[in-house]
């Protein structure tokens, strides 16, 4: 009988475990052994992963866990069947959700409710009190369910403890069980596993000791090895496959079950589905054509036979809470292929009308539930609707999905760093420089962590190197995703393990969204999108201001809404406001909204590594004629000029030039995109290339085809989704045009999203004829708030350091009564010195003082003592002070301060709130600069031609379609002007261009199409005179 190993944890035990779960999986493969347990510590979040992977190699996947008792002691358990499985995740859960995220105690006196079975192993957990704990064992899971575990790592003290366990289970007719305990795959992982520890025990290797283990003995051994081992104990390796013969549960039946919705009397799910389609139909279309008719019909027939109508209706039940609660909502993705999602009004777009593929959603091989994301409004309330789902579920039967964040980058160089003992000037200097870490880089790892300042040569060099590679990608801890929700008919927590998130009032399960696909775990999403916040925000300042206004009744053709878009004046507008898609839009020059479709589309990196984007837009300027790979793909490809854009394009070539059904074009396009079968890939393209050649098509056109579907598939963009994205685009840029003062608004309150930070936001709402009213204590709310048609005024959110609390307090003291001097505002508010001291720098007391300086030198002033108060004589900061004609509090005495000159309240204005209401900071040093182009006259610039532009860096970006090419955002006083910097360039001034706040840059103009963008020669930061600016938002 072989060896089994039985424990053995992966790098999901979270700085404990130094291997992949699938690792371990190919390794025992490779060492043929016939099974292997995996046992994570407090959870079994690698458990699917390991799975999956072992099954692919033929080794049986055997459950298990950690548990961490109450007195420190570690007790190692295996599932036997499908009870014991669900007995260990409610026990997991009790424990997590009693404690704060990250922590986990079993106590003792719960084992025996979740007993039943499970399989325990003896080792450490008896190293205390051995007698009472074997006999609290046996008597809490039966004599046959209880092993004593024996491991051999040739170390000191080992071979006394493990005869105190031979006898124990000789003592108790207990058999004895080998074991490696395993922590990584291959020895070499030692390394990685002592870095952990480092990182674990917030140590480095130079001090850490006897905390580091001892040898690399720790990894999986084969059946000679570990026979080897315990050639004095045959029977410990024996039992590992007697034990493994008993231990049959799979996670390929854990017995889930989706939620069954209630439906009226005389209804089941599928015919009370049936009943409130038609219904909506008859609302959607003014009359049910045939084509419509026939279609519904086939999409009910199909979710009824998958057994969906259920999912349908939960779906439809959370759009009406939302609904009913004024709580914007939007479903997307491939759901909008469906006319079934359209009826019910999940989704705004007409899948008839707009030609969609409903097998891109929904078919009949397909294995999975069907995937339906809903769009909310970011904030309270999506949170909202996460709560409503948790109380109609309870906190056992919700939960988000798990979101596994790795060590990649800055974080993995960081903590390899820590542990070499590198210092924190070198790690810091190194972050600073490399925060783009992730994405395609000029630079080698080496000459990257030489650049901050540790030399090639250095002894620790290659440890450094070797040991980013090996962490790179392993799992750093539990996050929550950003809207996956799964929910269960009975408790969720039988099948899977739920734990706290860091946010109060969340419960997250121990896996991600993709081993709960796995799983057949339904999962909804729900995604928060903060420019739906921004838009239902808006729309509600519109409604309170008497212009009421709603996202279905904007007119779809506004000649102003699709002017702006041409000019690529969309700072601030959803999906169309980057550097790219303004580059694109004068090229683009949408005219209807099927364009706004196009241009969410084509900037991403699909078309643009497909090399579709150049071709489209040549073909849609006449430059270039239009062209089909064969004339029965023009009904296909008419609308987008002959060349493919969408993935529901793709399915469609497949099904006309070779007669594939619906499902075997999407099991064509799951093939392409799915990245690791690469055999997969080639199965379907040698079937596509084969019913092709079937039909008498040219072997050139075959190619070309296959070529455009398998380059194109793995980054092809919905047109479903497009849609749903475009709606909110045009509504977004419509809301600009025609309700600037509620947009701008709105806009600012949902801070921080998008591309651009509030300085910039407020400095294109004044160049679109806005007045942005300063803080001011006396008028501002939280909020910021619409004044009239031309006027914003500032709220508190804008202001650093002031807690929401604290200003939504004087605001309502100020409505009870108004502040009648500054002196009052102090005595009535209770605000930190801090926060006081801020209001002061950026003028918002100046209602009560003549000037900034004024007011920050009465803020210092300490109220009066009892008897000036009562006398209220001789005292500067006495309360008898009042207010002169002008509004401005007489202290009875003249500040010694001069007021701020302008720049120093531009600067003083950056510093408390990251934006003025003032000058742009350009404005003040164009004068310095004659031979800097201003942003707005770049349009004027000779092709070809040297120049300089200047500006505050606002955005620095390296996309990884990019091939290393860095594009900088510089802004003035005008507006927005673009640089691209070349690979060896951006190496050169890396220090410069990531860490400068101003920047000059020297370069020849590309004016293409009234697009300028500067091909950076030269650049040099900016005198500016300790001039701040805004943020910039780099490298996203």
């Amino acid at each position: 009988m072989p060896y089994i190993e039985l424990h053995a944890c992966s790098a999901f035990s979270f700085l404990r475990g130094a291997s992949f779960p699938e690792q371990l999986a190919e390794t025992a493969a490779e060492l043929a052994m016939p099974a292997m347990a995996l046992l994570d510590r407090n959870g079994v979040y690698g458990a699917q992963r390991f799975s999956v992977t072992a099954r692919e190699h033929n080794v049986r996947p055997i459950i298990g866990c950690e548990l961490s008792m109450e007195d420190g002691t570690i007790l190692p358990v295996l599932v036997a069947n499908r009870t014991g499985y669900k007995n260990l995740c409610q026990l997991l859960t009790q424990a997590h959700l009693r404690s704060e995220k990250g922590k986990c105690a079993i106590q003792w006196n719960e084992l025996p409710q979740f007993a039943e079975g499970l399989v325990a192993l003896l080792g450490s957990a008896c190293a205390t009190q051995p007698e009472d704990r074997a006999q609290f064992f046996i008597h809490t899971l039966g004599r046959e369910n209880v092993f004593v575990e024996i491991q051999r790592h040739f170390l000191r003290g080992e071979k006394r403890i493990n005869q105190q366990l031979v006898d124990l289970a000789a003592h108790y007719r207990l058999p004895i069980l080998a074991t490696n305990g395993v922590q990584h795959a291959r020895p070499r992982g030692r390394e990685v596993l002592d870095v952990f520890t480092c990182i674990r025990e917030h140590t480095h290797l130079d001090a850490a000791g006897k905390l580091l283990t001892r040898n690399s003995e720790r990894h999986l051994k084969g059946d000679a090895e570990m026979r080897e081992l315990f050639r004095d104990l045959r029977e410990a390796i024996e039992n590992t496959s007697r034990l493994a013969e008993r231990l049959t549960f799979s996670l390929e039946n854990i017995g889930y079950e989706f939620p069954s919705f209630p439906v009226p009397a005389g209804h089941d799910m599928g015919s009370f589905l049936r009943t409130i389609v038609w219904f909506g139909a008859q609302q959607r279309y003014a009359a049910i054509s045939t084509k419509v008719k026939r279609k519904l019909e086939e999409e009910l027939a199909l979710i009824s036979k998958l057994g969906f109508p259920g999912y349908f209706l939960i779906v439809w039940d959370i759009v009406n809470f939302c609904r009913e609660h004024n709580i914007m909502v939007q479903g997307r993705g491939s759901a909008a292929n469906s006319a079934v999602c359209y009826c019910l009004g999940i989704t705004p777009v007409d899948p008839v009308s707009s030609h969609l593929v409903f097998e891109r959603f929904l078919n009949e091989s397909r294995k999975g539930w069907p995937d339906i994301d809903l769009d909310l409004p970011s904030g309270d309330r999506r949170e909202a609707v996460i709560q409503e789902i948790y109380r109609r579920y309870g906190k056992h039967g919700a939960a988000m999905t798990a979101n596994v964040i790795t060590y990649r980058g800055r974080s993995a160089a960081r903590e390899i760093g820590k542990a070499l003992n590198f210092s924190s000037s070198i790690l810091d200097r190194f972050s600073h420089l490399f925060a783009n870490g992730d994405f395609p880089h000029t630079l080698d790892l080496a000459s990257q962590i030489e650049r901050a300042g540790l030399p090639k040569k250095h002894s620790r060099m290659p440890a450094f190197i070797s040991l980013y590679q090996a962490i790179y990608g392993l799992p750093r801890h539990l996050g929550q995703h950003s809207g996956g929700m799964i929910i269960c008919q009975n408790k969720l927590s039988s099948f899977v393990p739920l734990e706290n998130a860091s946010m109060p009032g969340r419960v997250v399960a121990q896996w991600d969204k993709d081993d709960c696909e796995d799983l057949g775990i339904v999962k909804v999403d729900l995604l928060g999108l903060g420019m739906m916040s921004v838009m239902q925000d808006a729309f509600e300042l519109c409604r309170e201001r008497g212009r009421p206004l709603d996202l279905a009744h904007i007119p779809t053709d506004d000649l102003a809404t699709f002017d702006m878009m041409q000019k690529a004046d969309t700072i601030g507008v959803f999906q169309i406001e980057s550097r790219a898609q303004m580059a694109t839009l004068p090229r683009m020059k949408p005219k209807c909204f099927y364009d706004v479709v196009i241009e969410v589309a084509i900037i991403r990196p699909g078309p643009i590594q497909g090399d579709m984007v150049h071709p489209y837009l040549a073909r849609r300027a006449g430059r270039e004629p239009v062209t089909y790979f064969d004339p029965r793909l023009e009904p296909v490809l008419g609308r987008t000029l002959g060349v493919p854009l969408f993935q529901e394009q793709m399915l469609k070539i497949a099904m006309v030039m070779a007669d594939f059904s619906g499902d075997e074009a999407e099991e064509l396009r799951r093939a392409l995109s799915f990245h690791r079968s690469e055999e997969r890939m080639n199965k379907v393209s040698v079937k596509l290339r084969a019913a092709m050649a079937r039909k008498n098509i040219a072997a050139d056109v075959i190619d070309k085809i296959i070529q455009s579907i398998t380059s194109f598939a793995l980054y092809g963009f919905p047109e479903s989704h497009a849609i749903s994205f475009a709606i909110l685009a045009y509504g977004s840029a419509y809301l600009k045009v025609h309700r600037a003062p509620e947009f701008y608004a709105s806009l600012l309150n949902n801070q921080p999203m998008g591309f651009y930070t509030p300085a910039t936001i407020v400095k294109d709402a004044r160049r679109h004829g806005l007045k942005i009213q300063p803080v001011c204590v006396q008028k501002s709310t939280w909020r910021c708030a619409v004044v009239s048609d031309d006027a914003v005024r500032l709220g508190f959110c804008v202001v650093n350091g002031l807690r929401q609390e604290h200003a939504e307090e004087f605001v309502r003291q100020r409505q009870d009564r108004q502040f009648d001097s500054l002196d009052d505002f102090k005595r009535r508010v209770s605000l930190s010195k801090e926060e006081l001291r801020t209001l002061a720098a950026l003028g918002a007391l100046n209602c009560f003082v003549a000037h900034r300086r004024a007011a920050m030198w009465r803020v210092e002033e300490q109220a009066p003592e009892a008897l000036f108060a009562v006398a209220g004589i001789g005292d500067p900061g006495s309360s008898t002070s009042t207010l002169s004609p002008t509004g401005i509090t007489d202290p009875g005495y003249s500040v010694p301060l001069a007021p701020m000159t302008l720049p120093e309240r531009v600067r003083a204005d950056y510093e408390t709130m990251n934006l003025t209401t003032g000058p742009h900071p350009m404005k003040l040093l164009r004068e310095s600069f004659p031979n800097v182009w201003r942003a707005i006259d770049l349009t004027q610039a000779r092709h070809g031609a040297t120049i300089q532009i200047a500006g505050n860096v606002i955005c620095r970006q390296r996309p990884g379609t990019a091939k290393g090419f860095v594009f900088i955002s510089l802004e003035d006083e005008t507006g927005v002007s673009n640089a691209i910097v070349d690979p060896d360039l951006f190496e050169r001034f890396r220090l410069l261009i990531t860490e400068e706040a101003f920047l000059l840059i020297e370069g020849e103009v590309q004016n293409s199409d009234r697009v300028v963008l500067i091909k950076t020669r030269n650049i040099k930061p900016l005198a500016h005179a300790q001039l701040l600016g805004a943020d910039s938002h780099d490298f996203h």
